[in-house]
């Protein structure tokens, strides 16, 4: 398996795995797949990784700007997906340890995530690769008619305040 740069023909593939990260009921609040266009503008340009297998794509990670305000410029929200039947292979860490790296040479210097408490496999993943839980939303959306609470993790790039 290697990781590289997303492009946008990677998009059916990409598009496939978010349907069944939106199918879990514990990966989103989202309940359908945009079209690549607005999902494109959703997303910063680079920060967007392709876990590539054979050929085939089985997990992606990307950014979100969290602020259109500038001084939120190097503030970014983690999406990392991978197949469900790729769970539990170590690629969601992969992609995430890469994205922090990739983000970190794009001059981001925070990470935040938000995670249902019933995603646990995300939970951890995130521990393992440095995040920490600053906040814990309670019934912060609705997803099918039932009250879902969000758990915020962070990660703080070591290079802050070394300038």
């Amino acid at each position: 398996m290697k990781l590289r740069p997303m492009s946008p023909t990677d998009w059916p593939a990409v598009a496939q795995i978010y349907l069944e990260g939106i199918e879990t009921g514990f990966a989103t609040f989202e309940k359908q797949v945009p079209a690549f266009e607005d999902w494109d503008k959703a997303h910063t340009r680079s920060c967007r990784l392709v876990a590539d297998e054979n050929n085939s794509i089985v997990g992606w990670a990307a950014l979100s700007p969290v602020s259109g305000r500038c001084v939120y410029g190097g503030v970014g929200e983690v999406s990392v997906y991978v197949s469900k039947n790729h769970w539990g292979k170590g690629i969601g860490k992969k992609l995430l340890n890469a994205l922090i790296e990739s983000s970190e040479k794009e001059g981001f210097w925070t990470l935040q995530s938000g995670i249902f408490p019933e995603n646990k496999g995300s939970v951890n993943i995130h521990l393992q690769c440095g995040f920490r839980q600053i906040g814990y939303r309670e019934r912060i959306g609705q997803l099918d008619g039932e009250w879902k609470d969000n758990l915020i993790f962070e990660r703080r790039s070591k290079k802050v305040g070394s300038n």
